[in-house]
């Protein structure tokens, strides 16, 4: 179930592809990173009971969610901002690339996935289902969370083995143009449905 969960299209995995396709790689493993890094304080924040906070509290629901969304769209626009400025000037042809080392892809991963609040409603009403009622619950979400890290890991690395294995063919001028489009595009839908999503 976790495996399904965590294969689901989403603005992590369009980020993921994005980074590898602009900066190799090591801009998909360290937008990877960013996303795991963030799974963690998810899991901790599941384990302590501040998930349960923040998805019960409203108000903290929706900065959260607004935040995300905003940071989401933003992201968005700066792709397809750069891309019209590249279409503009053909000397511009690295300015993606450019802007994507200069903005930290473990920083996309990172903030894109800590500022989901669906990663917190995933884990509060996912991972209860596997815990026994009275139980200490410290120990099975701290390794539920771990595990379920651990296989987001496997999945993120191979999928950025897969991108980097037919980069070739995604990197032709005019794939790449498209993919960058539709990537821009993906990415902002994702912040528009996170901010007009409700809370319950």
């Amino acid at each position: 179930m976790s495996f399904l969960l965590i294969i689901l299209p989403g603005p992590d995995t369009a980020l993921v592809a994005k980074n590898t396709l602009l900066c190799e790689r090591i801009g998909g493993i360290k937008t990877s990173l960013g996303i795991l890094c963030a799974l963690m304080i998810h899991t901790m924040a599941a384990v302590l009971g501040l998930s349960a906070i923040i998805v019960k509290s409203a108000l903290l629901f929706s900065i959260i969610k607004y935040a995300g969304a905003a940071y989401l769209i933003y992201l968005g626009i700066q792709i397809l901002w750069a891309l019209i400025k590249k279409d503009e000037s053909p000397e511009m042809e690295l300015t993606t690339k450019s802007l994507a080392e200069k903005t930290s892809c473990f920083k996309q991963g990172f903030l894109s996935d800590l500022l989901n609040p669906k990663v917190a409603v995933i884990f509060l009403s996912f991972f209860p289902q596997f815990v026994k009622p009275g139980n200490d619950t410290f120990i099975p979400f701290l390794i539920m969370g771990i595990t379920f890290t651990i296989i987001s890991a496997i999945w993120l690395f191979i999928y950025i083995y897969l991108i980097h294995y037919i980069s070739d063919f995604m990197k032709r001028p005019m794939t790449k143009k498209m993919i960058e489009g539709i990537t821009g595009a993906v990415i902002i839908s994702f912040g528009l449905k996170l901010a007009l999503e409700k809370s319950n």
